[in-house]
Protein backbone atom coordinates (compact mmCIF):
# COMPACT_ATOMS: atom_id res chain seq x y z
CA UNK A 1 0.00 0.00 0.00
CA UNK A 2 1.38 3.54 -0.61
CA UNK A 3 1.04 5.63 1.92
CA UNK A 4 2.29 9.22 2.77
CA UNK A 5 5.35 8.04 4.68
CA UNK A 6 6.08 5.88 1.45
CA UNK A 7 5.70 8.93 -1.14
CA UNK A 8 8.25 10.88 1.02
CA UNK A 9 10.79 7.98 1.14
CA UNK A 10 10.41 7.77 -2.32
CA UNK A 11 10.75 11.61 -2.91
CA UNK A 12 13.79 11.79 -0.29
CA UNK A 13 15.98 8.76 -2.18
CA UNK A 14 15.19 11.10 -5.24
CA UNK A 15 16.71 14.17 -3.73
CA UNK A 16 19.85 11.93 -2.32
CA UNK A 17 20.19 11.27 -5.43
CA UNK A 18 20.32 13.75 -7.62
CA UNK A 19 22.50 15.53 -5.12
CA UNK A 20 24.50 11.95 -6.16
CA UNK A 21 24.18 10.56 -2.20
CA UNK A 22 22.80 7.87 -2.73
CA UNK A 23 24.56 4.42 -1.34
CA UNK A 24 23.97 0.91 -3.25
CA UNK A 25 21.42 -0.11 -0.58
CA UNK A 26 19.51 3.35 -0.90
CA UNK A 27 19.51 2.58 -4.47
CA UNK A 28 18.13 -0.76 -3.97
CA UNK A 29 15.16 0.52 -1.66
CA UNK A 30 14.60 3.19 -4.19
CA UNK A 31 13.96 0.80 -6.89
CA UNK A 32 11.81 -1.72 -4.60
CA UNK A 33 10.11 1.71 -3.65
CA UNK A 34 9.71 2.62 -7.04
CA UNK A 35 8.53 -1.06 -8.24
CA UNK A 36 5.83 -0.78 -5.40
CA UNK A 37 4.92 2.18 -6.40
CA UNK A 38 4.36 1.74 -10.19
CA UNK A 39 2.69 -1.94 -9.39
CA UNK A 40 0.09 0.40 -7.46
CA UNK A 41 -1.19 2.50 -10.19
CA UNK A 42 -1.30 -0.09 -12.41
CA UNK A 43 -3.80 -1.92 -10.10
CA UNK A 44 -5.52 1.20 -9.60
CA UNK A 45 -5.44 1.75 -13.27
CA UNK A 46 -6.82 -2.11 -14.35
CA UNK A 47 -9.55 -1.93 -11.53
CA UNK A 48 -10.74 1.51 -12.72
CA UNK A 49 -10.53 0.06 -16.45
CA UNK A 50 -12.22 -3.43 -15.50
CA UNK A 51 -15.31 -1.09 -14.12
CA UNK A 52 -15.84 0.67 -17.34
CA UNK A 53 -19.17 -0.35 -18.82
CA UNK A 54 -19.82 0.06 -23.03
CA UNK A 55 -23.24 1.71 -23.19
CA UNK A 56 -24.57 1.00 -26.88
CA UNK A 57 -25.44 4.12 -28.60
CA UNK A 58 -28.17 4.57 -31.57
CA UNK A 59 -29.02 7.06 -34.10
CA UNK A 60 -32.00 7.72 -31.78
CA UNK A 61 -30.20 8.85 -28.77
CA UNK A 62 -31.15 12.43 -28.48
CA UNK A 63 -27.59 13.01 -27.84
CA UNK A 64 -27.08 15.31 -30.84
CA UNK A 65 -23.99 13.10 -32.14
CA UNK A 66 -25.44 12.19 -35.27
CA UNK A 67 -27.11 15.88 -36.12
CA UNK A 68 -27.02 16.57 -40.07
CA UNK A 69 -25.55 19.45 -40.85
Amino acid sequence: MITPEVIARINELAQKQKNGVLNDSEKKEQAQLRRLYIDNIKKQVKAQLDSVTVVPHSETCGCGCHAKH
